[in-house]
């Protein structure tokens, strides 16, 4: 079995502080603190917050990529939580090929009433940059971000649009590549 956070407890409440970081101010890259050792396909950031955020009682859901043998056995051994077939199951997604990714609303959108009851994606994307590309607005952002995050399928931002219009409803989004996330919570409108 890989090994995962060198100190279960103080490292976990790192990334935990790490991942709130990245969804507090959406648009911002964050470096996530990595675990000892990760299983392929996933990338060191993908496999930190899983191991920090996801328990026993966090129904996770894999794309076809990252449902390998290594990448069950790791995430049961370490996260204790449960692995489903359904997306609209999970309280956790974990997309390590894009470019195949079921639509957002495959996952719980929560409701009026339990917004709280949706989903979290993390994407694993081949690179995250600042500066350029997609503009972003609205909580967290002072007047607007651009972010870059290549390797994303067609029409994925026009997806990140009509999940925000379900706003309070809609999923949280979490971009990761290699040890690095960029948090994009339903509250984040996307132009350009």
């Amino acid at each position: 079995m890989l090994a995962g956070l060198a100190d279960p407890v103080l490292d976990s409440q790192r990334i935990f502080r790490e991942v709130l970081d990245a969804m507090s101010h959406p648009g911002r890259i964050v470096a996530v603190d990595p675990p000892s050792q990760t299983p392929e396909p996933l990338w060191a950031a993908t496999a930190s917050v899983c191991l920090a955020l996801a328990d026993l009682e966090t129904p996770l859901w894999l794309d076809s990529t990252a449902r390998q043998q290594s990448v069950i056995d790791y995430l049961r051994f370490h996260c204790g939580s449960p692995i489903i077939s359904e997306p609209h199951a999970a309280r956790f997604g974990v997309i390590a090929n894009p470019r195949r990714m079921p639509a957002l609303e495959a996952f719980e959108l929560g409701s009026d009433e339990y917004p709280d009851r949706s989903a979290t994606v993390i994407i694993q994307v081949e690179l995250l940059e600042v500066g350029s590309g997609t503009r972003l607005a609205g909580p967290g952002i002072a007047d607007e971000a651009l972010i870059e995050a290549r390797g994303l399928p067609d029409g994925f931002w026009n997806a990140v649009r009509a999940n925000h219009a379900l706003f309070p409803r809609g999923v949280d989004l979490i971009l990761a590549a290699r040890d690095t996330i960029v948090g994009l919570p339903r509250s984040t409108r996307v132009s350009g």
